[in-house]
């Protein structure tokens, strides 16, 4: 039997735990930043209810997770783009002490809207947003009882303006944005704190299933660190040098100038079809 070596809980993860523990509920946990969330809530000293599609992939990462840190893992698979799988995560939390929720998992899609199958993009809307506001009702009225607790919601970078080849995934991580700035000050008399985190390019499966190539990105594990570290210090935290790079090349523009540059950008990334009014050059490049 392979020897398990647990993790040093640090003063300061042990602070961490008595503020947002002792169990954190991580959606999207079985790849990307929902993992990195996992891992990094782990060695913090956090129980965790871990939550995706693939069970085969959450129970490796608890497995894992119990070893190295002897921390206890809830697996629950689950689609929370249907009622029946954010119904079944409430279930499985209704009598665990959950002091944090990371509500990670989360897809896009690119190309121009029309050209999208309408069901894709419908159960993009169902998971980036319904299930966030089905799941952060519930859990956020037992941290309000019990008086302290947090919530992470994945914003990005592409939520402050339209976005072109990206209209609809832009348009549920502006929903997040702003559902995070308004639950902040809502929850701060309860105890509660709200962070949105809204990276940029991020190294994960993300791209692969919107179907998006990506020049430079950075680890998940950026993401999940400097946003656990933002929780209760700030509304909106821009994980890693990349983002605010990108950022700052932004935020001197109107929003119809941020819009005109995504567009650019967009039509670098996406690899769907081109856009029939593209110059003839731009469609080669699409």
């Amino acid at each position: 039997m392979a020897k398990q070596t647990h993790h040093r809980i640090t003063k300061r993860d042990s602070a961490y735990r008595d503020r947002y523990g002792p169990v954190a509920v991580v959606t999207g946990a079985s790849d990307g930043i929902g993992q990195a969330f996992a891992r990094d809530l782990a060695a913090r000293g956090l129980d965790l209810v871990v939550v995706a599609r693939r069970a085969d992939r959450l129970r490796a990462l608890a497995d894992e997770l119990t070893a190295a840190h002897g921390i206890a893992v809830t697996v629950v698979d689950a689609d929370l783009g249907r009622p029946a799988g954010v119904a079944r995560v409430v279930e499985a939390t209704a009598d665990l002490d959950v002091g944090l929720l990371v509500a990670a998992a989360g897809f896009g899609t690119s190309g121009r809207l029309l050209d999208q199958p309408l069901a894709a993009e419908l159960d993009m809307i169902d998971v980036n947003c319904r299930s966030v506001v089905a799941l952060t009702h519930p859990i956020g009225r037992r941290l309000a009882r019990r008086g302290r607790g947090g919530i992470v919601l994945m914003s990005s970078l592409v939520a402050f303006q339209g976005v072109p080849r990206a209209a609809n995934y832009a348009a549920t991580k502006a929903f997040i944005q702003s559902l995070a700035e308004g639950l902040r000050t809502e929850l701060k008399a309860h105890g509660v704190d709200v962070v949105s985190s809204a990276p940029g390019p991020i190294a994960s499966g993300f791209a692969a299933r919107a179907n998006m190539q990506m020049g430079m990105s950075q680890p998940p594990a950026v993401v999940s660190r400097q946003t656990l570290d933002a929780l209760g210090r700030k509304t909106t935290v821009r994980p890693g040098w990349l983002v605010k790079l990108l950022e700052a090349g932004l935020m001197l523009l109107p929003r119809r100038g941020r819009v005109l540059v995504l567009t650019q950008v967009m039509k670098g990334m996406a690899r769907g079809a081109a856009d029939p009014t593209d110059t003839p050059a731009e469609q080669a490049r699409a």
